[in-house]
């Protein structure tokens, strides 16, 4: 190849696949160079995103993520470029550390003016990162003071941000100053209420208010499936079946519409009326992983553990492979009804058939199934053979399945465990050995363990219960 076309070039970036190697973009990018193409917005732009997507894709490949900042950097040597396009791709495209790290190194050098897209991609990175509440704050300080606040997609992506990090008070805040507010605004603000059971409430009230306010917006598919979520955790029945009349209103071929049929029919099994979920889940045209791991997970929960795997046997009879979620809730499922033969079939079938990566909490639902059921020696076993035995949870979980069965023997022998692992002492790893030892009427070792906690200042922590009115 002796001259590599604008297009030729483009043609390649964009046929670029992620199973490609590093290696493919750096020859392409070598041909870019080789050929003068390198101040071309466009190829530039294809190469940081190809760059990008490399590192992300590719655990193998953490320095491809390392080019995409230079060639950016070598687009703007020159001082008379001040379009900061090529900027928003990269802190747009990177991982959202290296988008808010990008962002501040050139907040210091000060040669390039942002605009509104700069802020809503760095804004959207620290939205996506756990810890970057601080760093959020201070872009939201920028974008103050130069002026582009008004901008409704900045604002919405703000109150994304805040919902994200728990900062309701001031996702609040710039959701009340906002002047105008799309469908994309409220559901932000909406979604992040019903995403957490002490705002559900919250959300259903916003809801309300977007009904009966004169605001130009309407509720969309997204807005009802965060609604419908929230009625899922609160449990408000009532409530629930006042949206699903609103959705009969106002949604044509509801049983087509895979989302909110799928929030029904877990709305609906969450809410303790498994037979109208079911009766909505066979009513639905179209059902996806989704649809069928909602409905395993309310078998579950209403011990229909059989039921539960004659669904999943139908679903993988349909062609619909089952994920890791799908697995929870059929271990759940099978250790809610104590199917012990089921339940280890799954787990090795998950791992084996479906390559799939057992989690922690599917390692917990094979301790829990083996715990109720008494086989306290196997769940001891597992733990163990399984390599998880770092695992505090799981420990506890055999812990409790020890008090159930009155077994002190491999009850003291997990609470050491327990106790060992942990960095600091809990009150309730020594009182559940204490009702391990009562539990079997042995209360001179009741009186031992008090006498321990005694000596090691450890005070028990009261519990609390709470009435909602």
């Amino acid at each position: 190849m002796h001259t590599l076309s604008r297009l030729r070039c483009l043609s390649l970036l964009q046929n670029y696949k992620s199973s490609f190697s590093t290696n493919h973009i750096i020859q392409i990018h070598s041909q870019i160079i080789s050929n003068g193409l390198t101040q071309s917005p466009s190829i530039v732009a294809q190469l940081v995103e190809r760059y990008c997507a490399s590192s992300l894709s590719s655990s193998s490949a953490p320095h491809a993520n390392n080019y995409a900042p230079l060639i950016v950097s070598q687009f703007y040597s020159d001082d008379h470029k001040s379009n900061p396009y090529l900027l928003n791709v990269l802190i747009r495209c990177a991982p959202p550390t290296d988008s808010i790290l990008v962002f501040a190194n050139w907040v210091s050098k000060a040669t390039l003016k942002f605009d509104d897209f700069t802020y809503i991609f760095v804004l959207g990175a620290c939205a996506r990162r756990v810890k970057a509440l601080w760093e959020g704050l201070q872009i939201h300080c920028r974008v103050i003071k130069h002026g582009v606040l008004s901008n409704v997609k900045l604002q919405t992506t703000l109150i994304h941000f805040y919902v994200n990090h728990n900062a309701f008070a001031f996702a609040e805040k710039v959701f009340d100053e906002m002047r105008v507010r799309t469908s994309a605004t409220w559901n932000s603000l909406i979604a992040g209420y019903c995403s957490q059971i002490q705002h559900a409430r919250d959300g259903l009230l916003l809801f309300i208010c977007m009904l009966r306010g004169d605001y130009g917006v309407k509720p969309n598919d997204t807005t009802i499936v965060c609604v419908l979520s929230a009625v899922s955790r609160l449990g408000s029945l009532e409530t629930g079946v006042s949206i699903h009349g609103y959705i009969i209103k106002t949604t044509p071929n509801i049983e087509s519409d895979v989302y909110i049929g799928t929030s029904l029919v877990d709305m609906y099994a969450k809410c303790g009326c498994l037979d109208t979920a079911l009766t909505l889940f066979h009513k639905m045209s179209y059902k996806n992983v989704l649809t069928y791991t909602s409905m395993v997970s309310g078998l579950a929960i209403h011990g229909k553990g059989k039921q539960a795997l004659k669904l999943f046997t139908n679903m993988t009879e349909s062609g619909i492979l089952p994920n890791s979620v799908t697995f929870t809730s059929l271990l759940f499922a099978c250790a809610q009804s104590g199917l012990l033969n089921e339940g280890v079939s799954l787990f090795q079938i998950m791992k084996e058939k479906f390559h799939i990566l057992p989690l922690p909490h599917h390692y917990g639902c094979i301790v829990d199934l083996l715990g109720r059921i008494g086989h306290l020696g196997e769940a001891y076993e597992f733990i163990m053979s399984e390599n998880v035995e770092d695992d505090v949870v799981l420990w506890r979980s055999l812990m409790h399945s020890c008090r159930v069965h009155n077994d002190i023997v491999m009850g003291e022998k997990v609470a050491k465990i327990v106790m060992n692992l942990e960095n600091y002492e809990k009150s309730e790893d020594f009182v559940a050995l204490s009702n391990i030892c009562a539990s079997v009427g042995r209360w001179e070792d009741v009186e031992v363990v008090r006498e321990m906690m005694s000596e090691k200042g450890i005070e028990i922590n009261p519990a609390i219960s709470t009435v909602f009115a």
